[in-house]
């Protein structure tokens, strides 16, 4: 299979099939840059100033090869393979010399991108600790023998940015509705362990 790109995406590509090797190893270098510590505009700059280009033209290839490769990384778990991938490259204009080049990055980088990949959205709470009590009340002035179940729980969450920080939220609920909510999440639980689930949600981080 081969990878489907967007116009715009392959507009900022095209750019990088026209560069020489040597050009493309550092369009390569200023990706991985890109990943690890985000968009260097001072470098970006100087590489304008050297190719006689303009800024844009410089940060949309950097950010077209950066898509390129999280594309191809999601695409990984679908069965794009190292075959697929160099077909892919081909077939967006590089020579083979210059997919060669893209071969390798992808190759001896993936890992390294997925890396990139897992740290890529928002950071959510992590569950650190619980706390829980059940309570009975048996009457009040209006229902002399009511009993009226309930569970408080003391859910402890750790910041994902400061693993000193713990935000307590107190939940409050009845049996019938804490068994309702548990049934929910083992099913869920178990749905998440089929494979195709695995898959999905691999393909998309």
């Amino acid at each position: 299979m081969l990878l489907t790109l967007k116009p715009d995406h392959k507009k900022h590509i095209l750019f990088l099939t026209e560069q020489s090797p040597p050009v493309l190893q550092d369009f390569c270098k200023l990706a991985l840059d890109y990943l690890q510590k985000g968009p260097n505009v001072k470098v970006y700059n100087a590489a304008a100033q050297k190719l006689n280009v303009e800024l844009n033209i410089i940060k949309n290839s950097v950010e077209g090869l950066v898509n390129l490769l999280l594309e191809s990384c999601k695409h990984k778990f679908l069965q794009l393979n190292a075959e697929d991938f160099r077909d892919s490259v081909i077939a967006l204009g590089f020579t083979e010399e210059k997919e060669a080049i893209l071969s390798k990055l992808y190759s001896v980088k993936k890992d390294e991108i997925l890396n990139a990949l897992e740290g890529i959205g928002f950071k959510l709470p992590e569950y650190y600790d619980m706390e829980w009590r059940f309570e009975v009340q048996t009457a009040s002035r209006s229902l002399l023998k009511q009993v009226a179940p309930l569970i408080t729980i003391d859910l402890s969450l750790k910041n994902p940015d400061n693993s000193d920080e713990i935000e307590h939220v107190l939940l409050q609920t009845d049996p019938i509705n804490l068994l309702h909510i548990t049934q929910e999440l083992e099913e869920a639980l178990q749905e998440s362990r089929s494979s195709h689930i695995r898959r999905i949600s691999r393909a998309v981080k």
